[in-house]
């Protein structure tokens, strides 16, 4: 019987079975807590400079993040090397938790409009939002100040509500609380699937051996 050697190099394993290696990836997986500004992705072609991901850690090769939070959302991302897990998780089996802050103080009229599916607009057509889960938030989250500050709170009243939705359409939440009169101030995912952002700190990366997602 031939006897294997494992080696770790990086974000690569060598298998060695009776002398012969065998190279295999060793996949890597990463929670951050996304600050406002920056861009889910570690490339930007064009001129215009933005903030990129690679700033806040040394990710290994062939990192990519697991859907997105457009660049004035805040929250939890999911990075990984492996192209299977990230399709798993954009799966719309998936659940994605976000609060928001919005403008007014949101009623539950607006909440059960949003449950039931609303109107917006997606790629230049109409668009009813499947139905979602929405509660109002009690309690201010403890997230801390954003880079960019709110509006004044001299300009009236604002609120918190968590919305979770399993579809991911562009812009789709600050879609959904507009419909129904409420434009969203701030937006930060705090969940996806069983993972959850909890306290980590607003530009902080965590590696983790796997994803329990479900």
């Amino acid at each position: 019987m031939g006897k294997y050697y494992w080696n770790h190099l990086q974000s690569r394993i060598q298998i060695t079975f009776n002398n012969l290696t065998i190279e295999a990836l060793n996949h890597r997986h990463f929670l951050i807590h996304k600050p406002y500004g920056y861009l889910s992705q570690f490339k930007y072609e064009l001129k215009r400079k933005k903030k990129l991901l690679g700033e806040f850690y040394d990710f290994p090769e062939g990192i990519m993040a697991i859907g997105r939070l457009d660049e004035d959302s805040e929250g939890l991302l999911l990075l990984t090397t492996d192209g299977k897990v990230s399709e798993q998780i954009r799966s719309k089996k998936v659940d994605k938790e976000y609060y928001v802050q919005v403008d007014g103080l949101i009623h539950q009229e607006a909440i059960e409009k949003m449950k039931n599916g609303v109107e917006i607009g997606f790629e230049g057509t109409k668009y009813i939002t499947k139905p979602c889960q929405a509660f109002i938030l009690e309690s201010v989250p403890n997230f801390g100040p954003r880079a960019k500050k709110i509006r004044d709170e001299r300009h009236g009243p604002t609120s918190w509500a968590s919305i979770t939705v399993n579809e991911g359409k562009f812009r789709q939440v600050r879609k959904m609380t507009a419909a129904v009169g409420f434009p969203t101030l701030r937006l930060v995912r705090v969940r996806i699937g069983n993972v959850h952002l909890n306290d980590l700190p607003s530009g902080q990366v965590v590696e983790v051996p796997e994803f329990n997602i479900s």
